[in-house]
């Protein structure tokens, strides 16, 4: 059994793979084989989550998933403790394996009870896991909004009940859990969305034992989990030219602190030398508290040898440079008002559609509603289909899309997608978007040539910005000011 932690890459499969994973299991190992795992599984995790429970609720549903749940009682209850099972399934309508289930468990001695346990120690949501096709309704969902009003320690089996595992998506009630135990392969919703609320600590078991590998093969995954990045490197012989100039074009009148926070970053993020071209005009000649900024006039900025990081505050005064800036630019992010010009103006998304023919790099850097409005659906849309929303796009553009949000999602043509495990709630101040702008043009002005390398200076940007957030100190507040510094 793994503890799921930002660090190393893990391949994520979808709802499809992951039934393909276990048909092909079912077909060569003794029949219930994979249930009783699961329910071994399920208890020895309980167990080390709540050693001292005593009471446990398990609310199983009438699917495999309730099997899996069934076999976790009987488990539990052969252990010593005192699971009271509450089961939506009957042996006419249970599957082969949960009904097997069932009877072993009672058998076994196992307690079931008609209506939930007034108290409990623990609760084991083995309701839906991946096998929701609709919003729960009735008694279960009168048992999903039950649990997550309790004050105990919520283990989900394989998913939290009412989570898609394809998308992160919440179509109705969903269980709150505290630990979620993924079986046979990780999901993309337990990472992404709703995902990363509901699941609390993710733990995976594969099911698997040694002579299981050579049998199940391993289905293609859909995404990855963002690892982190390889410590970089600054040699001693290399001088600021080594690492690129960056230049920020953004701050319209009112917004200068969107440009100003994306240089910083830029700068501490390792850049060599960065440049600010400001479209408020010249009311800002320089930056006290960050004197290495270089400010410049918009016209005498040579695009074509610099990174362009553009948009931050650039308000509507920004569509009047992006023309050329799109046309010029060898590397190039967009971000804020930037991207909502381009969703606006179709000859200036033909010229973003160009810049690959020329070898030009773009990093898309949106949030859900600007990503909305570049692919011209609704935000809820894109919410409910990260993953594919932000393929679509990078597609659609020919070029990386960091989709912004709970689980950023990092996209491009002819790459595998990935999901970043690291940032939290912290992050959600107004910003922190221009900081993480600011870094990924740092890190491809630093000898980034190919799509792939800016691809992968996306990922490890994205990891970074998130991971500064989850080691930032209790007591001190996250400002996107602070960020940058850091």
């Amino acid at each position: 059994m793994l503890r799921i932690t930002p660090g190393p890459v893990l391949p994520l499969h979808d709802l499809a793979a992951t039934r393909q994973l276990e048909a092909t299991a079912a077909a060569v190992l003794p029949a219930h084989t994979l249930m009783q795992r699961a329910g071994l599984a399920t208890a020895r995790l309980a167990l080390a989550l709540a050693p001292h429970a005593r009471h446990i609720w398990v609310a199983c549903g009438p699917g495999n998933n309730g099997g899996d749940g069934l076999e976790a009682a009987l488990q539990l209850h052969r252990m010593g403790k005192t699971p009271v099972v509450t089961w939506l399934g009957t042996v006419q309508t249970a599957t082969t394996d949960a009904a097997a289930s069932y009877a072993r468990a009672l058998t076994a001695g196992v307690r079931f009870a008609t209506a939930p346990p007034l108290e409990c120690d623990l609760c084991i949501d083995a309701l839906l896991g991946i096998g929701a096709s609709r919003p729960a309704q009735g008694l279960m969902a009168e048992w999903i909004a039950r649990i997550n009003t309790l004050d105990v320690p919520v283990l989900a089996i394989d998913l939290p009940s009412g989570l898609n595992p394809d998308t992160g998506a919440t179509p109705g009630l969903c269980i709150n859990a505290s630990h979620t135990l993924s079986l046979l392969t990780l999901k993309p919703g337990l990472f992404t969305g709703m995902g990363r609320d509901a699941t609390g600590q993710v733990w995976f078991e594969s099911l698997r034992d040694e002579s299981c590998d050579s049998i199940w093969g391993s289905p293609e995954p859909c995404a990855v989990l963002n690892p982190a990045p390889l410590e970089r490197i600054r040699h001693h012989a290399s001088h600021k030219g080594s690492y690129g100039d960056v230049a920020v074009i953004g701050g319209a009148a009112g917004m200068t602190g969107a440009a100003l926070l994306a240089a910083r970053a830029t700068l501490h993020h390792g850049a060599g030398r960065v440049f600010v071209g400001l479209l408020g005009g010249g009311e800002l000649t320089g930056d006290a508290t960050q004197p290495e900024l270089m400010f410049r006039a918009i016209d005498t900025l040579e695009l074509d040898h610099m990174t362009v990081v553009c948009g931050c505050g650039g308000g509507t005064a920004i569509a009047a440079y992006l023309g050329k800036i799109l046309s010029a630019a060898s590397r190039l992010v967009l971000d804020a008002d930037a991207l909502n010009s381009i969703a606006n103006d179709a000859q200036l998304e033909s010229l973003l559609k160009a810049r690959p023919s020329k070898n030009q790099l773009t990093v898309l850097t949106p949030h859900p509603l600007e990503a909305a409005r570049l692919l011209g659906i609704s935000t809820s849309e894109i919410q409910h289909k990260r993953l594919a929303a932000a393929e679509q796009l990078a597609q659609r553009m020919g070029c990386t899309v960091v989709l912004k949000g709970s689980g950023s999602i990092t996209a491009s043509p002819g790459e595998r997608s990935v999901i970043n495990p690291t940032g939290n709630a912290r992050l959600a101040t107004a910003g922190t978007g221009d900081v993480l702008a600011g870094m990924i043009g740092a890190r491809l002005a630093a000898g980034v040539s190919t799509p792939s390398e800016a691809h992968q200076a996306a990922c490890e940007a994205v990891y970074e910005h998130g991971l500064k957030a989850d080691c930032w100190p209790t007591h001190q507040p996250l400002t996107a000011g602070a960020l940058a510094r850091a």
